[in-house]
């Protein structure tokens, strides 16, 4: 077997990637404590050069026997999770600097959770997928923890580890199952050997989803989410209510297409229950939050069950769907979470949306662009969250799933009162203290997802466009 760096091309972005992480580390531990403001600046010029890389890139190709995949499909999702990953770590630059959080190590684990990210959304087996999995995740336990001085912050890290760990482990037995009912780790030729489903074969199955659910906090193995959206420092929040979630629906969505198209009617039971729960959950559950990263972290449930009303479609309109959902859930929180970033007094961050109070008097801009996103969140039209639930609802329409579609529009009705309450409280009631000015790249970061959240309807035919090229890579 002739080998050939060139051959490597399609990977570049990965490598990119890996080799920036592993030259950080060793010039922070050089340089110690005073390298961090450079190795925040390297990391973000690699996570743009990755994404430069993911464009300008090959647009199909296979590497390692099968295992790792460039196509519409993967060059998509790259661009989304690169593009949330930058955005939270520079939104989070500012903020550790001014809690005294700010360590070198922080910009790398989130390089090296990134990298994780791509492997799994280009993972043609289950071994690439695992890898890529593990690689993210463990990043993402040690960030969770990156306040060691708060008794919250450690818990978060710690629940997040031990549950995170079970649902490897979960992962992990479905997949050797699977590999002993097929005979292959490859997800096209475990299409090729489960045409007729065993009973061994649907426990497989059952056990990945059941590590995949966990890892897109789906009911019923959502319950490490409120509590490490809480306790994690803000701007790590934000990058797990961002990119991670991308990432794992990605995988979600191309393993139950490429390795599962011929037993649809099994694992299609499995994702109406899960996305009917989630809904139901996300939008009920959130009702008597009163701090405002709980409350994201439910609504982000109730958002993962929405995307994967698409992906229980089972059809190409589906999985447009889950794109067009993933893209504007993202834009959504990126800009919900740089509100709440910005959300300090002289002394220091708060966390409830009662502190909002009149916000529409001391920052009307602010105030208005936080209202779009929570109009956005819940689904009301013509904003890009309407367009976002009309895509997987029409696809579950298409496949005859009419109760799942009712469902879930019942279920955007109840979630409304909650987005709503805020919009109520920023622009009804009586003004507590002005926050302090918000920093320019939150102001961005805001601006950019604010103006996408408003005017998508006006032209949504190039990302309809690039999901629907993309979704076509998987048939």
């Amino acid at each position: 077997m002739t080998f050939s760096l060139a051959a490597l091309g399609p990977a570049l972005p990965e490598l990119l990637l890996a080799v920036s992480a592993i030259a950080l580390i060793l010039f922070g531990a050089i340089v110690g404590p005073k390298s961090t403001d450079m190795v925040n600046g390297f990391a973000l010029a690699a996570i743009f050069a990755a994404l430069v890389l993911v464009v300008l890139g090959p647009s199909e190709a296979v590497l390692f026997n099968g295992s790792f995949q460039v196509d519409a499909y993967s060059r998509f999702l790259k661009v989304l999770a690169l593009i949330g990953a930058g955005a939270t770590l520079a939104m989070s630059v500012d903020w550790l600097k001014i809690e005294k959080q700010s360590r070198f190590e922080f910009a790398i684990l989130v390089l090296l959770s990134t990298l994780g990210m791509m492997m799994l959304i280009s993972a043609g087996d289950l071994i690439a997928l695992y890898m890529g999995l593990e690689l993210m995740s463990l990043a993402l336990y040690v960030i969770a923890a990156n306040n060691r001085d708060s008794v919250r912050s450690t818990e978060a890290g710690l629940k997040y580890f031990v549950l995170g760990a079970l649902s490897s482990g979960m992962l992990l037995y479905g997949a050797s199952l699977i590999y002993g009912f097929t005979g292959s780790v490859n997800f096209a030729q475990i299409a090729n050997a489960a045409r007729e489903p065993s009973l061994g074969l649907v426990f497989g199955i059952v056990f990945v989803f059941a590590g995949l659910c966990f890892k897109v906090s789906a009911v019923p193995f959502h319950m490490w989410t409120p509590d490490v959206y809480e306790g994690a420092p803000a701007p790590v929040t934000a990058f797990f209510a961002a990119a991670p979630k991308v990432a794992a629906m990605a995988v979600f969505v191309r393993f139950t297409m490429e390795a599962l198209p011929h037993v649809v009617h099994q694992w299609q039971q499995i994702i109406v229950f899960v996305s009917i729960a989630s809904m139901a959950l996300g939008s009920f559950a959130a009702i008597g939050q009163r701090n405002l990263k709980r409350l994201m972290a439910y609504s982000s449930i109730g958002h993962m069950g929405y995307a994967l009303v698409g992906l229980a479609a089972g059809t190409e309109q589906g999985v447009r769907g889950v794109l067009v959902y993933m893209t504007v859930y993202m834009a959504m929180t990126l800009g919900t979470f740089a509100c709440i970033l910005s959300m300090r007094r002289k002394d220091g961050m708060v966390e409830n949306y009662d502190e909002l109070a009149g916000l529409a008097r001391t920052s009307p801009i602010k105030a208005f662009m936080l209202a779009a996103l929570m109009f956005s969140l819940a689904g009301i039209p013509p904003l890009a969250g309407f367009l976002a639930k009309y895509y997987v609802f029409l696809a579950a329409i298409e496949s005859g799933l009419y109760a799942l579609a009712v469902i879930g529009v019942l279920s955007s009705v109840v979630g409304a009162f909650y987005y709503l309450r805020i919009v109520k409280v920023m622009y009804f009631d009586e003004p507590a203290a002005a926050f302090e000015p918000m920093p320019g790249e939150l102001r961005a970061v805001l601006a950019v997802s604010g103006l996408f959240t408003l005017l998508l309807f006006v032209y949504p035919a190039p990302l309809l466009a690039a999901a629907g090229v993309a979704a076509r890579a998987l048939f």
